[in-house]
């Protein structure tokens, strides 16, 4: 399996990041080609030390770090990519890795 997770950054306006994210990005962001499984955080997002400057957490799953650029080189894909900046205002860090169980 292989994981994306997208760490979005404290937003200018945390409301309007909260509904567009739900109403719209959610909506688009499942329709990429190989998405096995969609997570998001619930709640603040903290670190050992307290807050973490992070928003939101999601976490998609899919069968291979090849189906996950596959999925973004995709018209759903571009669709999702090209939506982030509407909301994002804080920016978004993405890592793309293979995951085991350990």
């Amino acid at each position: 399996m292989a994981e994306l997770v997208v760490l979005y950054k404290t937003p200018k306006d945390a409301a309007a990041f909260d509904k567009h994210y739900a109403e719209t990005h959610i909506p688009i962001a499942k329709k990429l080609p190989g998405l096995k499984k969609y997570a998001v955080s619930k709640g603040p997002v903290a670190s050992p030390a307290g807050p973490s400057g992070i928003h939101l957490v999601a976490i998609l799953t899919f069968n291979s770090v090849a189906d996950i650029q596959a999925a973004f080189a995709s018209a759903e894909g571009k669709a999702a990519a090209g939506d982030v900046p509407k909301f994002a205002s804080g920016g978004a860090d993405l890592l793309i890795f293979d995951t085991k169980e350990v």
